[in-house]
């Protein structure tokens, strides 16, 4: 029973392991060698997929707009048209300021989000699975020794590294519209103001302590809520994979249920990177 135990951890952890390149005094090192090797450790994995399906996303797009016509279009335009119809539709209920970039950026958002939550939906054996089998065969590594974790989404690095991008453009967008003086008062003059001077100053402490976590809450709910999620959603798969054979109903099961996620998920998060840019946008104080 203890085997089974434990075989059943080092299936998990496999398939929760992303393949990693890092550098040591002995030159490149790959996987297991990355263990101490410390901050700049390289998730190959996520980078490569990530940038694939973002190639893809364009792809896809430029595909549509070189096919676009005045008359009555195909079902492929059709359909990206509604994509871009819907996310422009929001833009405008959301964002209230002015900026050509907020659509174009919250349609990337979401078709390349919702293409990394998809690859959620791919047999969780498939792709790592193969490349062991590629490792095994082409470079005589042990498939044990070969990891691949397909769902970019499921790595707290990507979803960091896209919520760390969203931070930057609303302090870009704040010092933009208000100023550096207008971006510095709004951290301390609020949400506590008094006409008395003095007490105003003895207000200043608390007002930054409050804006600077708001502020900083932003991108770790980004970050965190997108990774929750798909992470959660990857292990039930991962679960349901270790039973075998049987597992074909359960996973059709969870499959259907977990779109509802990968969509939503890419949804919710390109809203809340509208909604902050459009607060960072506001010059109400």
């Amino acid at each position: 029973m203890a085997a089974e135990e434990v075989t059943l951890s080092g299936h998990i952890q496999h398939h929760l392991t992303n393949a990693k390149m890092c550098s040591t005094d002995t030159g490149l090192a790959f996987n297991k060698a990355c263990t101490d090797s410390g901050f700049w450790t390289w998730h190959i994995d996520t980078l490569a997929w990530s940038i694939g399906l973002g190639l893809i996303f364009l792809w896809i797009f430029r595909s549509a707009a070189k096919k676009s016509t005045l008359g009555v279009p195909g079902k492929f335009q059709c359909f990206i048209e509604m994509v871009v119809e819907f996310v422009g539709d929001n833009v405008r209920d959301t964002f209230h300021g002015k900026s050509k970039l907020i659509a174009p950026l919250a349609l990337t958002i979401f078709v390349w989000i919702f293409l990394m939550n998809l690859m959620d939906l791919i047999p969780v054996d498939f792709l790592p699975a193969l490349a062991g089998f590629v490792g095994e065969t082409a470079f005589g590594m042990d498939s044990h020794d070969v990891y691949m974790k397909i769902v970019p989404t499921t790595d707290i690095n990507m979803t960091a590294a896209l919520a760390l991008g969203v931070f930057i453009l609303m302090i870009g967008y704040s010092i933009k519209i208000k100023g550096i003086g207008g971006f510095i008062k709004e951290l301390t003059l609020h949400p506590f103001s008094s006409n008395n001077t003095a007490l105003q100053i003895l207000l200043i402490p608390f007002n930054l302590l409050l804006e600077l976590i708001a502020l900083v809450s932003k991108p770790f709910s980004l970050a965190l809520r997108l990774f929750g999620n798909l992470y959660a959603g990857e292990l039930i798969f991962i679960l349901i994979g270790a039973i075998g054979f049987m597992q074909l109903p359960l996973h059709f099961v969870w499959a259907v249920f977990h779109i509802l996620v990968i969509v939503l998920q890419a949804f919710v998060f390109m809203m809340l990177t509208i909604v902050y840019l459009s607060m960072a946008s506001s010059d109400n104080h």
